[in-house]
Formats: C-alpha cells, structure tokens, sequence
C-alpha cells in the first residue's frame, strides 16, 4: 500500500513564500515522475510543475522563476518552494506521484490529500 502525506500550505501576504513538501510512503518499488497540481475555486485542477530524473523539471507559465520543484529520492520526498506568491496563486495543492508499487507490472498514480495555499493581505 502507497500513501502520500502532503505539508506546508497555509495563508501567507502577497510576496510572501511557502514550501510544499510531499513524502511517499509503503510498498514501492521505484519512482517516475513526482508532480505538484492546483485547484482554485471554480477552476480545473492544473498541473503546476514536474520533476522526473534525468529531465529538466517543468513549470506552468504563471510559476516560472518563482517556484522550484526539487526532489529527495532518499526520503521518495519532494517539495515546492513557493516565492513571490500572488493571490491568484490561492487554491489546494495536490501532489501526484507515478510510481511502481512492489510486485506491479505496471505503474500507477497516487495522489496526496491536498493542502491550501491562500495569498492574501
């Protein structure tokens, strides 16, 4: 059994930061790709930023040279610095892991519980 336990949302001023940290947990054999989605309110879920090894990580538009998506595969961890938040950053944060669970032929996609982000004065 895979869990993921998600951390560090909270409400924070406009230029503010937060770090976003998700740690993978059970029975898994290896990792592909770790991904960071948000929901806001009244909008689809979309997919913020990825990390894989081996590439160059990938962000929305609306992040670029304000988050950092990084990985510790020691700990299966990865985390979201978050800086010069805006309020239209507001919304719950999502991590997505696509992983091999021990055993599976196949791998699977597993998601966090979701933590918020507000940004507001």
């Amino acid at each position: 059994q895979v869990q993921l336990v998600e951390s560090g949302g909270g409400l924070v001023q406009p230029g503010g930061s937060l770090i976003l940290s998700c740690a993978a947990s059970g029975s898994i054999d290896s990792i592909n790709t770790m991904n960071w989605y948000r929901q806001a309110p009244g909008k689809q879920r979309e997919r913020v930023s990825t990390i894989t090894s081996g590439s160059s990580p990938i962000y929305t538009d609306s992040v670029k040279g304000r988050f950092t998506i990084s990985r510790e595969h020691a700990k299966n961890t990865v985390h979201l610095q978050m800086n010069s938040l805006k309020p239209e950053d507001t919304a719950v944060y999502y991590c997505n892991v696509n992983l091999r669970p021990l055993g599976a032929w196949r791998r699977y996609d597993y998601w966090g519980q979701g933590t918020q982000v507000t940004v507001s004065s």
